[in-house]
């Protein structure tokens, strides 16, 4: 079957919703802070606890998706998330804190399911736009979830925001359960021979190696903007709270909007092109960071800068990763969003601990190489057959 436009935005308004979870306790990390008893840069660990259990789980578990039946997968991860939501809404120490961190990051990978369910029911040559139009809803929602935990963290406290995020995913549930399309597997092997095919197919495709590296690097930015933003606008000259700074997800929200374009143009055979200049938006981003340690405009045309840009190379590298091998898909996704992540994950420590050494500046001009090395990958591949 071939999904309807309702189909396509009602996948994009469920992965947004779910992916939100990894995102939520970026603002609240000077509220956790004040709770535990604890340096800000400390309760900043969590969000790249989360950011590594999303990696562990899409390494073992998004590849199941090749075995068992997708809704049946997506029912089950949907549940298991609404209880590790649960556990950090009640967490009485910042150790069961950081634990829960790490499940919510293990059972958020619902939107690592749908997209390639959404990808094996669509027309190869719409492929490209219903990916971009679900990564839309994605994107919106890693934005949008900022300034949504700022506002709730700021009014109710942080742990209201988690119990919140444990109702919405409980609602999803049960909307899944009665609209998704049931999608049988392809693959006919053991789990163990699921997960060695993983390293299989990084041995065989170059495509897939070029593309997953350069989202690394990419991914790493991001992550070490968007976890050390919270801590420069959190004191002088800003002394922002957290709704206040929530309210910076919406200025890269706006950008979200690129992300439906950035597929049509890889249906179009320029995906590796669309890289190229998400690369240099990034590389840009983090130069108008450089200067604008004092300057919310300048911020916030940075975010806007690096929004596009992550959104450029993401969707372009995974348009092009799905082409490769259609019964592989969820593999493929696994190799290429569990190595993305690990980026992010590492970009936040990476971050956290250029503020440590020299602050603001520190961490642009950190990001700044992390750039040269993404441009290196793509540069030494540009006469390899890549689309």
């Amino acid at each position: 079957m071939n999904l309807s436009k309702t189909n396509v935005l009602f996948m994009a308004a469920c992965t947004g919703l779910i992916v939100a979870n990894l995102y939520y306790c970026q603002p609240l990390i000077v509220l956790i802070a004040k709770e535990f008893k604890i340096p800000e840069a400390s309760a900043g660990t969590i969000t790249y606890l989360t950011q590594a259990g999303y990696a562990i789980g899409l390494f073992f578990m998004v590849p199941l998706g090749d075995k068992i039946e997708r809704k049946k997968q997506i029912l089950i991860t949907t549940f298991a998330s609404v209880i590790a939501l649960i556990l950090a809404a009640s967490a009485k120490s910042f150790f069961l804190l950081q634990l829960s961190s790490l499940l919510i990051g293990i059972t958020s990978i619902v939107p690592q399911l749908i997209l390639p369910l959404a990808a094996s029911l669509s027309a190869p040559e719409q492929r490209g736009k219903v990916v971009g139009t679900i990564m839309s809803g994605l994107l919106v929602g890693i934005l949008l979830s900022r300034t949504l935990s700022g506002f709730i963290g700021q009014v109710l406290g942080w742990r209201s925001m988690f119990y919140i995020a444990a109702g919405i995913c409980l609602l999803i549930f049960f909307v899944i359960q009665n609209k998704f399309p049931v999608n049988k597997p392809q693959f006919q092997g053991t789990y163990g021979q699921l997960i060695q095919s993983l390293f299989t197919l990084i041995k065989t495709q170059p495509i897939l190696r070029e593309a997953t590296l350069i989202n690394v690097f990419s991914f790493a930015q991001f992550g070490a903007f968007w976890t050390t933003m919270v801590l420069l606008l959190s004191v002088a000259p800003f002394n922002f709270n957290s709704a206040t700074i929530g309210l910076f997800g919406i200025v890269g929200a706006s950008g979200a909007l690129a992300a439906p374009l950035v597929g049509k143009m890889g249906d179009k055979g320029g995906s590796r092109v669309a890289v190229g200049y998400g690369c240099l938006l990034i590389l840009i981003s983090f130069l108008v960071f450089y200067f604008s340690v004092e300057s919310v405009i300048g911020i916030a045309i940075g975010i806007v800068f690096i929004d596009i840009g992550i959104q450029g190379v993401h969707i372009s590298n995974q348009t092009r990763v799905y082409s490769l091998l259609p019964e592989a898909r969820n593999r493929l996704n696994t190799v290429f969003m569990s190595f993305s992540f690990l980026g992010t994950a590492a970009g936040s420590a990476y971050g956290l601990l250029l503020w440590k050494l020299g602050g603001w500046h520190a961490v642009t001009i950190g990001c700044v190489g992390l750039s040269a090395l993404a441009f290196t990958v793509y540069g030494l591949t540009y006469k390899s057959k890549s689309k």
